[in-house]
């Protein structure tokens, strides 16, 4: 599949964070919900003083009420509107954009750059805190309180279970077509000195629900509810658990999002559209 951008147009990167709270997810939707995209596509479209709508491309879609610190989108403008307005897009859409999102960056992308294929891993973090008292009230939108002690080691024991490739169907939301195997590359918590449990998760890709699916499993195993072997009894079996819960989306954040030297961008472009299969798996 061809990504090549069309004669007359420019590909821009933008970095982006944004505090999800308010957001009905990234993606537009019917019904006037607000959204991530809706709002940053309405701005370039105002601060352009465009006829047509932008549409941005991401490296990764959250859902509803989760965060994002280092997201990373693409547009591909008109040549002339790029030129006529690079100079001072950034700072007229910090004028237009609300406060909960912004926009931190705004250059011309590298050729075979696509901001959702072009991509190696993402990175998100989890916070949750086991504090009798609660959240503090200044993070209560940002961490999840879990009213159980947690064992953060079992915790980690049972991450260590999870890594590598593998077929997350029992951690993923199905969805028609769409493969469920992906590589976690990291599965890691560490206890800080405010008490907060943070969980930073990186893969290749996540599939819907994976991490907060994740992250229910491996609490379940840090308040002594389950041992720290389950998370990965539950994974071998490829098929939805329902004692595995999906946390609540605020304490999710994503974090980082990493790409490939600028030489091998197409490549891995065209890698990512590849539908995988686990290996000596059948076709049936």
């Amino acid at each position: 599949m061809s990504d090549e951008v069309e004669a007359g147009y420019v590909r821009v990167r933008l970095d982006l964070s944004y505090d999800g709270s308010e957001f009905s997810g990234w993606a537009k939707q019917a019904g006037g919900r607000r959204t991530v995209q809706g709002e940053i596509e309405d701005a370039l479209r105002t601060v352009t003083r465009s006829r047509e709508t932008y549409e941005l491309t991401v490296a990764g879609r959250t859902d509803s009420g989760v965060h994002a610190r280092g997201q990373v989108a693409h547009v591909d403008l008109l040549r002339e509107v790029w030129d006529e307005h690079h100079g001072k897009l950034l700072k007229r859409l910090a004028g237009r954009l609300p406060r909960d999102v912004r926009v931190w960056a705004l250059r011309e992308a590298p050729a075979g750059f696509n901001a959702r294929f072009s991509a190696v891993w993402r990175r998100y973090a989890y916070r949750v805190t086991d504090n009798p008292g609660g959240v503090d009230p200044l993070l209560r939108g940002h961490v999840l309180w879990h009213d159980w002690p947690l064992d953060v080691d079992a915790m980690n024991e049972a991450a260590g279970g999870l890594l590598g490739e593998h077929d997350f169907a029992a951690y993923c939301k199905k969805r028609e077509g769409a493969t469920t195997i992906r590589t976690l590359q990291e599965l890691s918590l560490m206890r800080g000195e405010d008490g907060i449990v943070t969980a930073t998760v990186r893969a290749d890709a996540f599939c819907h629900n994976m991490v907060r699916s994740l992250i229910g499993a491996l609490l379940f195993v840090g308040d002594g509810h389950r041992p720290p072997d389950w998370p990965a009894k539950v994974l071998a079996a490829r098929v939805r658990d329902s004692a595995v819960h999906v946390v609540r989306p605020h304490g999710l954040t994503l974090e980082e999002v990493g790409y490939p030297a600028d030489e091998l961008l197409a490549a891995r472009n065209k890698e990512a559209r590849n539908k995988r299969s686990l290996p000596g798996a059948g076709c049936c």
